[in-house]
């Protein structure tokens, strides 16, 4: 799909007259620019990527354009389902392709600096979709995966998913369920003291910065996980564990690399720089004033494709 076509910004006019134009073309932008910013966020919840997300609203609008909008009565449902399939089918395809690394394959971060999110980003991030959460999203099957996000998080009825998954709605119940367990078991609610999260992510990486195991066991939860995504397979991209955890981040602390705060999906982080030059945005997830998650996101054409200006420095 192309991705240089209307990734943000207005929809595209409609070209011919048909279904849907009895309102007028920009009639009809208008009204499917006022769900964008929902679509996005199910889209990026879905794909975990912003990229892709827009790719799927875009194809949304060209489904809309083609079609009797002004017959639709509750547009803001039909689009949402209809992200939701376009997704589904974009799942779907990667698992044919097998495009999931071996290594954990973390989904494309939201950074921002402050404490508060940019207003372009609210609806994407609301719930506290942190990257843990996304992590644990991305090893549910498509299926599962669109039962929770448009029920959960999206309060579709199961009756409109069950078509789209070619379920029964209680089979449909029945994916989201297990999927919420997956999630609750996974993906922990983050303390919501977002300068509390900040002081235990700064009393992690001064431990750090001195080496002192004993001082980031304390500030571990004794069954953290840390994910690295460095586009690479690692040997040891998925780490479990306070002690081993804390003594790969004494590893990896080093006077040269500097480390910037950031706002990583709404959620204390830190974006890693060697002379000014990002190598590392790294995620935590801070619940009872405890790292139960660090999720570190080092692949450099990745990271290259990240806006990383608004921090500065």
């Amino acid at each position: 799909m192309d991705r240089t076509v209307h990734r943000t910004g207005t929809a595209p006019h409609a070209t011919a007259a048909g279904p849907g134009a009895a309102a007028g073309p920009d009639a009809l932008a208008r009204r499917f620019e006022e769900h964008r910013p929902q679509l996005r966020a199910v889209a990026y919840r879905m794909l975990g990527s912003l990229a892709e997300a827009d790719d799927a609203v875009q194809e949304a609008w060209l489904r809309l354009s083609r079609s009797d909008g002004d017959g639709v009565a509750n547009l803001r449902g039909w689009l949402t389902t209809v992200v939701g399939r376009i997704c589904l089918d974009m799942l779907r395809s990667r698992a044919s392709r097998r495009e999931q690394p071996m290594a954990p394959h973390l989904p494309e971060p939201i950074v921002g600096a402050g404490d508060t999110v940019d207003p372009e980003h609210e609806a994407l991030l609301a719930d506290s979709v942190g990257l843990a959460l996304l992590v644990v999203l991305g090893t549910l099957a498509p299926a599962e995966r669109l039962a929770f996000v448009l029920h959960d998080m999206f309060a579709v009825p199961f009756d409109e998913i069950a078509p789209l998954v070619g379920r029964s709605p209680a089979a449909a119940r029945q994916l989201a369920s297990r999927a919420r367990r997956r999630v609750r078991g996974g993906a922990p609610a983050p303390d919501a003291d977002l300068a509390r999260q900040r002081e235990v992510v700064a009393a992690f990486l001064g431990a750090a910065r001195d080496g002192d195991i004993g001082a980031l066991v304390a500030v571990l939860d004794p069954d953290v996980v840390a994910r690295a995504d460095g586009g690479s397979r690692g040997p040891e991209s998925l780490i479990r564990g306070a002690e081993r955890v804390a003594r790969r981040a004494a590893a990896f602390a080093h006077p040269s690399r500097a480390t910037l705060p950031a706002l990583v999906n709404g959620a204390a982080g830190v974006v890693v720089a060697v002379g000014g030059v990002p190598v590392a945005v790294m995620a935590f997830t801070v619940v009872e004033e405890r790292i139960v998650a660090i999720e570190t996101l080092a692949d450099p054409a990745r990271l290259a494709a990240l806006d990383l200006t608004v921090l500065g420095g």
